[in-house]
């Protein structure tokens, strides 16, 4: 075989990658009929089908999956490489972070500041999104790292490594004051508490049961800064980490009380090959636990 169009077997990976012809066409942006015709085109060249449709799906076929192992390999090798060359940005190291709407952004910060040099010698890019779209990112080589609050996804794939940072308990802040002694006074007030898909919206959830709490919820939220922005407005009790609530009092509200039987969990995920990426090492090699225990003084001060 002495040609091989590499064009065809990058569709190839792509439609395998995505699990359809129409999600690998957005990607690619290209019509779906447009990659139909290179794939059989691909399989002509192999002699061989590389798919077959089982119901409404596209599976691979035994040749197709001895295609894909070669050109995972291929392709992944390949976004290694620019990756490494993208780490020179105007002079500076790039380092694109994915950070998850659920995590406090103080803490988020913080954790990111401790390994981006004061001297410019690095370029930091943060995009925030759901937990399940910078997995998704991560994977297809769009992000160095991203920081989450759970790490449970990223066991499914071999070539993610994830490290869980540090965790810390929880306080219930409000503009008001009840009568009733904390947790009974969150049945007083309507609360904004982060939304169900959340590790933290979970947790609280069983934790409201396990406590025999009848509370009103008045709003949940992915994003939480939106759930902090309701609360300062007064609109009712919201939840935070509890290693700053000089932040939160400083901005008129009350703190209710704190409960370490809530935790939220700060992990990171990247890449295997990202691992000699200067900020991934240093992240790896930095202790935060007095920041999870509330001494860190750049977070006291924020």
């Amino acid at each position: 075989m002495l040609h091989l169009n590499y064009n065809h077997l990058y569709y190839f990976w792509m439609i395998k990658k995505k699990g359809s012809v129409a999600k690998a066409a957005e990607a690619l942006y290209l019509t779906p009929q447009t990659i139909t015709g290179q794939i059989r085109a691909l399989e002509d060249r192999l002699n061989g089908s590389l798919f077959k449709r089982v119901g409404r799906n596209l599976e691979a076929t035994e040749l197709g999956e001895l295609v894909f192992r070669y050109a995972d390999r291929m392709f992944s090798l390949s976004y290694e490489m620019l990756d490494l060359l993208n780490y020179q940005k105007d002079n500076a190291i790039l380092f694109e972070v994915g950070i998850a709407d659920a995590l406090s952004k103080a803490l988020s910060s913080r954790v990111l500041l401790s390994v981006v040099p004061n001297d410019g010698s690095m370029h930091l890019a943060c995009y925030e999104a759901t937990h399940e779209s910078l997995m998704s990112r991560l994977r297809e080589h769009k992000l160095d790292m991203i920081l989450s609050d759970c790490a449970g996804e990223s066991l499914k794939y071999p070539e993610i490594l994830s490290k869980k940072l540090g965790e810390c308990g929880v306080s219930f802040f409000s503009a008001e004051t009840y009568s009733a002694d904390f947790p009974a006074c969150l049945e007083q007030g309507q609360l904004l508490i982060p939304g169900r898909r959340t590790s933290l919206g979970q947790q609280l959830y069983r934790w409201f049961d396990e406590q025999n709490l009848n509370v009103s919820i008045l709003g949940e939220f992915d994003d939480a800064a939106m759930m902090k922005a309701f609360g300062y407005l007064k609109r009712g009790i919201f939840v935070t980490p509890s290693v700053y609530p000089q932040e939160v009092v400083s901005h008129g509200m009350h703190l209710l009380g704190e409960t370490l039987d809530v935790k939220e969990e700060y992990h990171v995920m990247f890449a295997e090959r990202m691992i000699q990426h200067p900020a991934v090492k240093r992240l790896l090699e930095t202790d935060f636990s007095d920041l999870f225990a509330g001494l860190d003084t750049q977070v006291q001060q924020c």
